[in-house]
């Protein structure tokens, strides 16, 4: 299954679930409050939205209130993410997206090692 398109504020109601589910509409509004400031309603329309889009799930119809929790991973959403943005901003290029990040980004020595890490195991998988 491909993962859902969703959209910023149904990305908050899903890192809330991801992090700590199943939870009702009321729980994930009352965790949410704290840096959203949203309405209960609010929540309840965009946890609809996410059932509907099949990115959450009703644990079980008969419990009452309702207990969701995600349907696909948080890496599915990530990576679906990822890759419309690489072909939004950079045409799907990969080495001008790169580019980009380590000339704007203020990388550690510790990070910028890593990425090198990461940059030769995907030439040397690229060869094989």
């Amino acid at each position: 299954m491909e993962a859902p398109k969703i959209s910023e504020s149904e990305w908050a109601v899903m890192e809330v679930l991801w992090e700590d589910s199943p939870r009702s509409a009321p729980a994930v509004a009352k965790q949410l409050k704290k840096q959203t400031d949203w309405a209960e309603n609010t929540v309840r329309t965009l946890i609809t939205r996410l059932v509907e889009k099949g990115a959450l799930k009703v644990e079980d119809e008969s419990q009452s209130p309702k207990l969701y929790g995600p349907a696909v991973a948080r890496e599915e959403c990530v990576e679906a993410e990822s890759e419309s943005f690489m072909e939004r901003i950079f045409k799907g290029a990969t080495q001008p997206l790169l580019v980009h990040f380590a000339s704007q980004a203020r990388l550690s020595p510790e990070e910028v090692e890593e990425l090198k890490k990461l940059l030769d195991e995907a030439t040397d998988s690229n060869l094989s």
